[in-house]
């Protein structure tokens, strides 16, 4: 199994990312279950915006394309921004919508695929956003595990980041360790039993 993450704060390296603070761990529970995994901050590659796998001109979006379609799973994690996922995880949404590769029996790849995401932000509307980011991950083809989302959100009108706490709620920890479990049994389920062919 193999995992990516691809983290959508609006920050470039190295500025710390609460949102890559919460991706990593999430990712350290799937490595605990014997997952590979790899993290992307989007913000660091020049993803043009558009629907289209490959846009040209220095679009880095195709090199992460092949990432996504590598993986077994994928973790999208963003911070809420105006009650909204990020412009870069909308981008990334845009960009997978532009799918349309099958498999020698004319199932998208895509179809295999389970997701999850992650979500931090010092406002209310972590459900919103992971409610906006399912239905666009499940209308691409992406599958999702029951409790696919984590995420932390503090108190509002409030400057404290997930990242300045000195430790991890245990609610958000055990939600956590629950979205890695069931994701990875969705996974490894999907890819011994495949979901049907398209009717003919």
């Amino acid at each position: 199994m193999r995992a990516l993450a691809l983290v959508c704060t609006l920050s470039p390296s190295p500025s710390p990312s609460s949102s890559e603070l919460l991706a990593g761990q999430v990712l350290a529970e799937l490595e605990k279950l014997e997952v590979s995994v790899e993290s992307v901050r989007v913000a660091d590659h020049d993803v043009k915006s558009g629907i289209s796998t490959d846009l040209g001109d220095g679009d880095a979006w195709p090199a992460l394309r092949e990432k996504v379609l590598a993986a077994d799973i994928l973790l999208l994690a963003t911070p809420i921004w105006l009650g909204h996922p990020s412009s870069i995880c909308q981008r990334v949404m845009e960009r997978l919508n532009a799918e349309s590769e099958t498999d020698d029996q004319g199932r998208p790849l895509i179809h295999g695929k389970v997701a999850a995401v992650a979500v931090v932000g010092n406002e209310d509307g972590a459900h919103k956003v992971s409610a906006d980011v399912f239905q666009g991950l499940n209308d691409i083809g992406f599958s999702l595990a029951p409790g696919a989302v984590t995420y932390w959100v503090g108190e509002a009108q409030q400057g404290t980041d997930y990242q300045d706490l000195d430790k991890t709620p245990d609610a958000v920890a055990d939600t956590t360790r629950a979205l890695a479990a069931n994701t990875v049994h969705l996974a490894r389920l999907l890819s011994g039993a495949p979901y049907p062919p398209p009717a003919s």
